[in-house]
């Protein structure tokens, strides 16, 4: 197995109204099949589907789902990004669960929670720079 994630998949109540928050913060759908909403990341694709049919798919309850301790992280390419995307989220109708700050390690995050119940970390981790198209490695490009 190659280490990557090729899709990653949130079940949502309303796949429609989680897909407008996305839009919101300038993401772009992609052409895909009835009953998933998905946009292209980096190497990835990030899918939307229902929570009921994705229970079905898998051959459990909804509850069995549940919302696990996931967080899903988006990195900047400066400290004032941070709040930037911040604001921005929750413009597009996210709640703030922690607003930028510092952080002991040397880098600068905060974190929503989007509509759909996901929650991001909007993060600067200054040992980690990005490659010029955004692309993220742990111990960075450059």
């Amino acid at each position: 197995m190659d280490q990557r994630v090729s899709l990653i998949t949130v079940g949502v109540d309303d796949p429609e109204l989680a897909a407008g928050f996305y839009e919101d913060m300038g993401w772009k759908r992609v052409s895909s099949p009835d009953g998933v909403i998905a946009f292209d990341l980096i190497g990835q694709t990030f899918g939307l589907y229902p929570l009921s049919a994705l229970a079905e798919e898998i051959g459990v309850d909804v509850d069995t789902l549940g919302h696990g301790a996931l967080t899903l992280s988006y990195n900047c390419r400066s400290k004032g990004e941070v709040a930037q995307v911040l604001d921005k989220a929750g413009e597009a109708g996210a709640e703030i669960l922690k607003p930028a700050s510092d952080v002991f390690w040397g880098g600068h995050h905060g974190y929503f929670r989007a509509p759909d119940r996901t929650i991001w970390e909007v993060a600067f981790n200054p040992f980690s720079a990005l490659a010029p198209d955004g692309a993220f490695c742990w111990n960075g490009y450059g």
